[in-house]
Formats: C-alpha cells, sequence, structure tokens
C-alpha cells in the first residue's frame, strides 16, 4: 500500500499532540508581567522543550517518507508505536513542569524521549526491509545523530537522580544536534534527479 494515509494519520496525531501540550500552558491570574514570569517561566521552557521534539520528529518522518513508496504491516505497526510513545509527550510535559523538574518526573521525560528515540530506530528499521527501504539506507548513510541520541538520553536520565535540572542539559542538547538541518535526504532527492 502507498504511504499517504500513514503520512496522514500521523500528522493528525503530531498536531493533536501539539494542541494538547499548548492547552496545558495557564494564563496568569493577573495582567502583570511578575505573573507572566510566574507562571510561565518552567511551563513555557518544558513546553517549548518538547514542541521542538515533536517538531523534529515530524520533520525526519517527513523526509522518510518522501522515499519510502511503499508501507506494509510491519511499517504501519512500527509507525503506531513511534506515536504511542510522542502521544505521552503531553503527560510527561506536563508532569515535568507541575513538579517543577522533580526528579522521577524528569526521569519518566527522560524514559518518554528514550521510547520515542528507540521507536524511531525500530520504524527506520521496518522501512528498511521494504522494497524501495534501500534508498533511504543510502540516503541515511552513518546515521551518527542517531546513534548518539539514546547514550545521551540515558546520561540525561542518569544525571536526572542526582540533580533533576542537569538531567535536562542532555535532553536539550539532543534537541539542539537535531534542530540543525539534515540535508541527507534532500541531497539524495537531488542526486538521483
Amino acid at each position: 500500500m502507498t504511504t499517504n494515509r500513514l503520512e496522514a494519520f500521523s500528522d493528525g496525531v503530531l498536531a493533536v499532540i501539539i494542541t494538547i501540550m499548548v492547552l496545558e500552558l495557564h494564563v496568569p491570574e493577573e495582567p502583570t508581567w511578575h505573573a507572566l514570569t510566574d507562571q510561565v517561566g518552567v511551563g513555557f521552557v518544558t513546553y517549548l522543550l518538547s514542541f521542538v521534539y515533536v517538531g523534529i520528529y515530524w520533520n525526519n518522518h517527513h523526509h522518510m517518507f518522501q522515499l519510502v513508496e511503499h508501507a506494509d504491516g510491519l511499517v504501519l505497526w512500527a509507525n503506531l508505536h513511534l506515536l504511542f510513545w510522542l502521544s505521552l509527550f503531553p503527560f510527561s510535559t506536563a508532569w515535568l513542569d507541575d513538579s517543577k523538574v522533580a526528579q522521577t518526573p524528569t526521569v519518566v521525560y527522560g524514559i518518554n524521549l528514550l521510547g520515542a528515540a528507540i521507536a524511531y530506530f525500530l520504524l527506520q528499521q521496518a522501512v528498511f526491509r521494504t522494497k524501495s527501504g534501500g534508498r533511504l539506507r543510502d540516503a541515511l548513510g552513518g546515521d551518527w545523530k542517531g546513534k548518539w541520541s539514546p547514550v545521551l538520553y540515558l546520561c540525561g536520565i542518569a544525571l536526572a537522580f542526582v540533580i533533576p535540572w542537569l538531567g535536562l542539559v542532555p535532553f536539550t542538547a539532543v534537541a539542539l544536534i537535531w534542530l540543525v538541518p539534515d540535508r541527507r535526504v534532500e541531497r539524495y532527492l537531488q542526486a538521483q534527479g
């Protein structure tokens, strides 16, 4: 089957995830700058980090399926597995915010990020075994970002047991690494004509 429905469904789920996350940002009770910074401080930072992550996954998902023409059942289930982990972002983000970055919510947030990374890796592996998966494998080559991200998530989870705020540093570093535009798929498509 073609990937049109898979892509449309994924786009819809990601849009709902972002909508749920923004609804967790609460309006300040008073119309002052002080109330805004008190209310939005941690909440905006955690929202921004999670928003960037959802954007990164959407972007990479889009690039992946530019090269893939057909999806089989394994790809569909692997995609749902990824969407499951991404759908937990509103929960783990809200808990991280509500707790003011306490230890357990920070560890859970890190586990959520790690679960999404593993799910994306499994989706890539499922795509690689399809008819057009060779194109994706050729385009990606050595995926150093994909290999280092889980390592950094594990470091962040470990650091959260020491100082929860410190756990956010590797999580933010991974987001910054992925924010740099990944042009591998675009270069591959241009080279193929």
